[in-house]
């Protein structure tokens, strides 16, 4: 049986009397996704930077790689990769440098440092010093980075921040291509499309408490309401009807619809991931 790439036990943190993260626990599997999904504020990047080892927790237990956490370890370093938002790269160094350096960190001799730029789109401008890139190409510098040394175990703190919708839609694959790969991530967001989109399982986080973890599909079902939209002519106006599947007689009443030669569309609707967040928190994402 395969074991947890990543297990946290009960993990608590403060900063000063702000508790932080107030006993969170999960577990994250090779090749899984795990969504952190909650506000500014709410406990998120506390816990990635416990479990990269810039902060040591007050209380409870993680393991990475069944190896734990706390101390300075080469071994289970060299088998991560961490994207933060603060950007930390060396500015007066081109796109290609930074990367052939990150990687000798890591020992490793012939770096596929083209290759990874070109999966972040960034291969056209390797050789210019990072102080000439956008906000936008620094942040795809910070992925291109975690992914160098083809981590086992990966913690992206708000990887798409500040990108363009074409270029996040394009990091978005490179990181489910790392799951695919066997890679852990680990993924704190507060984008609920984002989330939804990429995480096999999602963890609402909320004043340092982990309020609901399950997939985004069970918490739709569990805390949404099921229905259809159907949207129709009528005369120079269109007419929206809502129907509520597990209502009595919907079957009847969509039939009815459907066979109407005013029908226009008609689709399911679930809740969103940041509806179900509202009702369990009684707050919003941003």
């Amino acid at each position: 049986m395969t074991e947890p790439a990543i297990v946290v036990e009960g993990l608590c943190y403060s900063y000063g009397n702000i508790e932080a993260v107030k006993d969170v626990s999960f577990q994250v599997m090779p090749g899984e996704i795990l969504g952190f999904l909650g506000p500014n504020g709410a406990g998120k990047s506390t816990t990635i930077k416990i479990l990269t080892g810039q902060l040591n927790p007050k209380r409870g237990t993680a393991r990475i790689l069944d190896r734990e956490i706390g101390h300075d370890d080469p071994i289970l370093q060299a088998q991560i990769g961490v994207c933060f938002e603060e950007k930390n790269l060396y500015l007066n160094m081109s796109g290609l440098e930074n990367l052939n350096f990150f990687a000798s960190l890591f020992g490793i001799k012939k770096p596929d440092s083209m290759g990874v730029l070109r999966r972040v789109g960034l291969a056209d401008r390797a050789k210019d010093r990072v102080h000439t890139y956008s906000k936008g190409m620094r942040q795809r510098m910070m992925i291109s980075r975690a992914f160098i040394n083809q981590p086992r175990v990966l913690f992206l703190d708000e990887p798409t921040d500040g990108l363009d919708p074409v270029t996040a839609a394009s990091i978005r694959k490179t990181i489910k291509e790392e799951a695919e790969r066997g890679a852990a991530v680990l993924l704190t967001t507060h984008d609920m499309h984002e989330a939804d989109e990429l995480s096999d399982r999602v963890a609402f986080i909320n004043g340092g408490e982990i309020v609901a973890l399950d997939t985004a599909e069970n918490l739709k079902l569990e805390h949404g309401t099921r229905s259809v939209k159907v949207r129709l002519r009528e005369g120079d106006d269109v007419r929206e009807e809502r129907i509520v599947l597990d209502e009595d007689g919907a079957s009847d009443r969509i039939a009815k619809l459907a066979a109407s030669k005013d029908l226009m569309t008609i689709h399911t609707e679930e809740a969103s991931l940041e509806a179900i967040f509202i009702a369990l928190t009684g707050r919003g994402l941003e």
